[in-house]
């Protein structure tokens, strides 16, 4: 039998390229196999090098919001394309970029861009750290915000309970003001910030948690971590790379009501080009070089092509689009929840507008700990169960998957449809 394209690309590549991909979670280690490489996109579907074509759930990982190939964004980008791609210096787009995010989040005085998502958290916590004079730090399990070596840390027995490192290249020391908590853990974290008090910068959070599975923020607990960083005079940063402008036009915070001290963003505001941002109060950011001894530096950051992309994304997302997204949410979970009924398998569906991701356990997933129960070997089945139907979803059990306005309701069927398929196998 004659290889596959994607096949023999793979085999090419692991040759060349560490693992074979730029980034881990794409060599389908947590579903087994190998990965598809894809040729094009457009709309709500992907192609492979072998031609066949996918109903696509991971959209880059979110950014893909309006789905691939938005006329808009295409014709904004070729436009600035011809103007330059990127010129080290100043420019006008980087001031209408900020400014509308500053003016879509209220909270927001001031906001730098970078090229991505870890380099605007390690951005943020290195400012937190410069505006406090402190500096631990508390981050919580299964929430990641980049592989910068003081966030690369596992939980520990017990949430006052060291960061150990959880990648080899990350030494001891690296890690040591960080602290690991519980998500959802109320008490736990309370006593945690309430110990480290004078020495705590900053607690940093994904207040809707993507990274270990879509997960939500149990009642109060953002609460307390609002009060409590008041209280010990820390910086609450939330990690809205994933689910900033994804579940809202103004981010989860919008949602949730509760109003952090700064906040990073990433994925949509580039509109699939490497964008990312940190921001927050204006005393904070002001110790920002070159206003303050705080430096910070990117050759490519708000680069004039990203910066155009993230633009004419973020100017399409008003309150019809984002109700759309909730309709064809609301009838995917519609359609899984009867599937899962009708073939009485244990799973929790969790689903926040248009992210969601489905649980292979039969407990209620509210952290890492509980996450972590879920079928890992369910889940890689019924992923390439739904490959081999045509539907893209996160090679991952612990990732959050994303639908688009592209998507339509025949979308949304056939991909019930198979999910029903692929269960019974």
């Amino acid at each position: 039998m004659n290889k596959s394209d994607s096949e023999q690309l793979f085999k090419t590549a692991q040759n060349i390229i560490p693992g074979g991909v730029n980034s881990p979670v794409r060599a389908f280690g947590a579903v087994g196999g190998e990965p598809q490489f894809i040729d094009r996109a457009q709309g709500a579907y992907l192609w492979d090098v072998d031609n066949r074509r996918y109903i696509d759930y991971v959209g880059s990982w979110g950014p893909m919001i309006l789905g691939h190939g938005d006329t808009k964004v295409l014709l904004a980008v070729q436009d600035q394309l011809h103007k330059g791609v990127s010129f080290g210096a100043p420019t006008e787009l980087e001031v209408q970029l900020a400014q509308t995010l500053c003016d879509k989040l209220p909270y927001l005085d001031m906001v730098r861009l970078v090229s991505s998502g870890t380099e605007a958290v390690m951005s943020a916590i290195r400012a937190a750290r410069g505006f406090t004079g402190r500096a631990k730090i508390i981050k919580f399990a299964g929430c990641y915000h980049g592989h910068s070596d003081g966030l690369l840390v596992a939980a520990g027995s017990g949430a006052a309970t060291l960061g150990i490192p959880n990648s080899a290249g990350v030494t001891p020391s690296q890690v040591a003001d960080t602290f690991v908590a519980d998500f959802n853990d109320i008490d736990g974290t309370r006593t945690l910030i309430q110990q480290l008090n004078a020495d705590l910068a900053a607690v940093i959070v994904e207040p809707l948690a993507g990274n270990m599975g879509l997960v939500e923020p149990q009642s109060r607990f953002l609460e307390m971590l609002r009060e409590e960083t008041q209280n010990s005079g820390a910086v609450l940063i939330f990690d809205e790379v994933m689910s900033g402008f994804r579940v809202s036009a103004g981010g989860y915070q919008k949602l949730c009501g509760i109003t952090p001290d700064m906040v990073t963003l990433g994925k949509i505001i580039g509109g699939g080009l490497p964008v990312g941002a940190y921001g927050g109060r204006r005393e904070i950011m002001e110790k920002v070089a070159p206003s303050g001894p705080v430096y910070q530096a990117g050759t490519l950051s708000g680069t004039p092509l990203a910066v155009t992309a993230g633009l004419a994304t973020l100017n399409q997302l008003d309150d019809a689009l984002y109700q759309r997204l909730e309709n064809l949410g609301q009838r995917l979970e519609s359609g899984l929840r009867n599937v899962l009924e009708e073939k009485n398998i244990p799973a929790q569906l969790h689903r926040v507008g248009s992210m969601w991701t489905l649980f292979f356990t039969a407990e209620p997933v509210t952290d890492y700990a509980s996450a972590a129960k879920s079928d890992t070997a369910r889940f890689g089945k019924y992923f390439h169960a739904m490959l081999e139907r045509g539907i893209y979803l996160p090679p991952s059990q612990f990732e959050s998957a994303f639908i688009s306005a592209a998507h339509t309701e025949a979308d949304i069927d056939e991909t019930v449809n198979a999910a029903r398929e692929a269960l019974s196998d």
